[in-house]
């Protein structure tokens, strides 16, 4: 038997951080202090400071305020189309369940980053921001949702799952948000919505570190925020260049870890029994 509360508790708990550090992000960071360059973690606590003297827990927060809602949003929108696509396998809906393949078929075949580049670069400067790029990642990452909670519920029985369920008395909600949905969905529902988070964290810091490396105006935030990519870029310098930045390194890979450690352990609290 897998002991689901150890995990959940796990993941409950990093996420409660995540969240708590987004909520305490300055709007502005402190003003540069040269003095404080070569600072770590002893002389500037928690974290230290950054290659201008500022403290680099601000450069956190910032940067969990920046990927907190967006990757949630589309770790729910992932969700949802995976409990449309279980539930349409278990009705006899032909019609729908062939538009659902037809619509997987067309948009599984897109190329994502090409199209996130695509989308980031048609946007207005003043709409950029990570939540149009996180729901363009859900709805192309849907169709692998979509498909995999479908083949789950077509191992139940499907249709004639949901027929037996009927004939012993129970209601639609029953049978449909907590057998279909709650029982034997929810392995899929969660794992896939918790991957698709720490993927929109991942592609948040890719699409940031790039536009940090060129010096070029970031795709997912204003120019007055700083991301997690910032704090990585300045930890790779420093791991590169032997500059006195390793705690930048240690804090971005840190914060890393808080993100898979949260889908991980989610994904392992909702292991079907």
């Amino acid at each position: 038997m897998i002991k689901r509360w150890p995990a959940l508790v796990v993941s409950a708990v990093l996420f409660a951080l995540l969240l708590l550090l987004a909520l305490v992000a300055p709007e502005f960071l402190s003003g540069p202090n040269f003095d404080l360059t070569d600072f770590g973690p002893s002389a500037l606590p928690p974290f230290g400071a950054d290659d201008r003297g500022r403290p680099l827990w601000e450069l956190a927060a910032q940067g969990a305020r920046v990927v907190a809602l967006p990757s949630v949003f589309a770790g729910l929108m992932v969700g949802s189309f995976a409990a449309v696509g279980g539930l349409i396998r278990s009705m006899e809906w032909s019609r729908a369940d062939s538009a659902v393949q037809a619509f997987g078929e067309i948009v599984g075949a897109m190329p994502r980053m090409v199209v996130i580049l695509i989308v980031a670069l048609l946007l207005p400067r003043d709409m950029r921001g990570l939540l149009p790029l996180a729901a363009t990642w859900a709805l192309l990452s849907a169709p692998g949702a979509m498909d995999e909670a479908a083949a789950v519920a077509e191992r139940l029985g499907g249709a004639r799952f949901v027929e037996a369920l009927r004939a012993h008395g129970y209601s639609r909600w029953r049978i449909f948000v907590v057998h279909v949905v709650g029982y034997n969905l929810r392995p899929v529902i969660v794992r896939q919505a918790a991957e698709v988070t720490m993927q929109v964290v991942f592609l948040e810091i890719s699409l940031s570190y790039l536009a940090t490396s060129n010096n070029d105006p970031s795709f997912t935030h204003p120019d007055n925020v700083r991301s997690w990519a910032d704090i990585l870029h300045l930890g790779y310098r420093a791991l590169a260049f032997e500059a006195p930045f390793m705690h930048a390194l240690f804090l971005g890979l840190t914060l890393v870890a808080l993100v898979a450690g949260t889908t991980i352990g989610l994904s392992r609290a909702a292991r079907a029994r």
